[in-house]
């Protein structure tokens, strides 16, 4: 019997959501057969089955977050060994992720702990019940439906959903950068009456913020509370609002002329069809979020005065630093023609 765990997926993600199993317990699975749909930091991945052999049970059901390194489901295999699943490119002498093996098995995860049939766990996900809050009253401490139902009654959570997916890693990201982060917002306006009308405006702002990134390179940099580090091309994540959450995929070299309106357009319809890659979500040097569009104060009004506001992280980013940040963002906002490269998007 072995045990395959949730594989290392990258970029010190600690756990990942099931979507969906593509076997059943029972059936027979070979190696890179697609295995489970996972959920990450707002990507969908598929792991691979990483050995041939047969389904013995499913550790974990759709819905339930797992931890990395935590059980996924145990097979029969006579093979002596596997080499993990396989998530990207590895070289050959790679070394193999570790998994348990029979008898050396962890602890499961406090969630993975709780035991409850199926049909339990989705009367409990209807009634929004967290089933770790619950002690059972079946067999060995099963929880049973009216243990759910009773736990439902007595408020036991709050009434409403349980952020899931996009939403809960756009949660605990944010929770994480405002336990760490103390922002400092600098604020200006800038003329834009002398833009013509067909002009598009995200990419006039993809445009001065490559532009303000040359004349204040400091804001274009990752900072990991000890070390910052200053680059010289400005990949820009572009925030994009959908019904699941935010998203931020990303415009590589925009410098260079990178991000025309194709390339918005592609990155906005894979959000969209949740076909968006991992990779596009990541490693960006510098965020845009232009919700003017919407609502709000910020918003382009009839005398075409456009607001604009840079947030930073002042341990990082000094005051001056800022502002010369924003006084290059505004001059090249105020110039009447945009650039080439925009005229010829």
């Amino acid at each position: 019997m072995t045990t395959f765990i949730l594989p290392d997926l990258g970029e010190g993600l600690q756990e990942a959501e099931i979507v969906s199993w593509h076997v059943a317990e029972g059936g027979r699975v070979i190696t890179d057969q697609p295995l489970v749909s996972v959920e990450t930091d707002k990507a969908v991945v598929e792991i691979p089955s990483p050995f041939s052999g047969t389904v013995v049970r499913l550790l974990a059901q759709e819905g339930d977050v797992v931890p990395t390194g935590g059980p996924l489901a145990e097979f029969s295999t006579k093979q002596a060994a596997d080499q993990g699943a396989i998530v990207g490119e590895i070289a050959p002498a790679a070394p193999a992720p570790a998994r348990q093996a029979a008898g050396a098995r962890a602890a499961p995860p406090e969630r993975a702990r709780v035991k409850a049939s199926p049909a339990v766990r989705k009367l409990a996900q209807k009634r929004n019940v967290d089933l770790t809050a619950i002690k059972g009253t079946g067999r060995d401490g099963a929880i049973l439906s009216p243990d759910v139902m009773a736990a439902a009654a007595a408020g036991e959570r709050l009434r409403g959903e349980l952020l899931r997916g996009v939403r809960r890693a756009m949660a605990r990201a944010m929770e994480r950068s405002h336990a760490s982060v103390v922002p400092a917002t600098v604020t200006e306006t800038a003329d834009i009456s002398a833009w013509p009308e067909a002009g598009n405006p995200t990419l006039r702002l993809i445009r001065a913020i490559a532009a303000a990134c040359a004349a204040e390179p400091a804001l274009n940099a990752w900072f990991d509370g000890e070390r910052r580090q200053l680059h010289d091309h400005v990949d820009l994540a572009i925030a994009v609002d959908t019904g699941e959450g935010l998203f931020a995929p990303v415009l590589r070299h925009v410098e260079a002329g990178g991000g025309t309106l194709r390339q918005l357009a592609e990155i906005k319809a894979a959000v969209k069809a949740r076909t968006i890659a991992p990779d596009a979500l990541k490693d960006a040097t510098i965020t845009l979020s232009n919700f003017g569009m919407i609502g709000g104060e910020h918003k382009a009004a009839a005398r075409r005065v456009l607001p604009l506001s840079l947030t930073v992280d002042p341990r990082a980013v000094t005051g001056g630093e800022a502002a010369r940040f924003l006084a290059a963002l505004r001059a090249e906002l105020e110039r009447p023609k945009a650039p080439e490269a925009e005229q010829r998007a």
